[in-house]
């Protein structure tokens, strides 16, 4: 596979190849960590609302499409990426994926829409991710059971860092990234 390519892993894009931009900090999550986190979301990813705050390569928007999701919706700030991002889902004729070019925490302050998956990627050794997950949970975006896949620099410790609605479910590490699942579950 070429450097700048990512390939769809299952369902209707099965095999295909999407290329992408050489953007400084743009890492997709690699194939065998994106069969795990889809093999967690077998049973919740065929209809959902998925929100791919991060896109970037569109590695887990375009995964999640390609198994079902009724509706993407890929948000990136680099103007290149959502280019990038429209021409497949062009291509692909994806309807259900739409592309916002933003900053997330600007995204967040919009009005919201609960999606039932949230993936969050933000770039490692920022700060970004407690902020960007109580903005998620604040302000209306996650449906009541919603799923909220995170990926970070592998020594970030989570304890604390997340709201207290957040259950961890699955977890897992791949080289210098973390990785995991957690599940809302709204206060009684």
């Amino acid at each position: 596979m070429a450097r700048h390519e990512i390939r769809i892993i299952a369902g209707t894009w099965r095999s295909r190849r999407l290329r992408f931009p050489a953007v400084e900090g743009l890492r997709p999550t690699p194939d065998r960590v994106r069969e795990t986190l889809f093999n967690w979301l077998r049973d919740a990813i065929e209809g959902a609302r998925c929100l791919d705050l991060f896109a970037g390569s569109g590695a887990l928007g375009f995964e999640a499409a390609s198994r079902g999701a009724a509706r993407v919706v890929q948000v990136d700030a680099s103007a290149r990426v959502c280019s990038s991002l429209r021409q497949h889902c062009a291509r692909l004729a994806a309807d259900g994926v739409q592309v916002v070019e933003a900053q997330s925490r600007q995204f967040l302050l919009g009005v919201a829409e609960p999606f039932d998956v949230v993936f969050l990627d933000p770039p490692f050794r920022r700060g970004w991710l407690a902020p960007l997950c109580e903005s998620l949970e604040r302000r209306g975006w996650l449906a009541p059971e919603a799923l909220i896949y995170l990926e970070f620099e592998r020594e970030l410790r989570l304890d604390g860092l997340l709201p207290p609605t957040w259950s961890g479910w699955r977890h897992g590490t791949a080289g210098e990234v973390g990785y995991a699942l957690y599940q809302r579950r709204p206060a009684a």
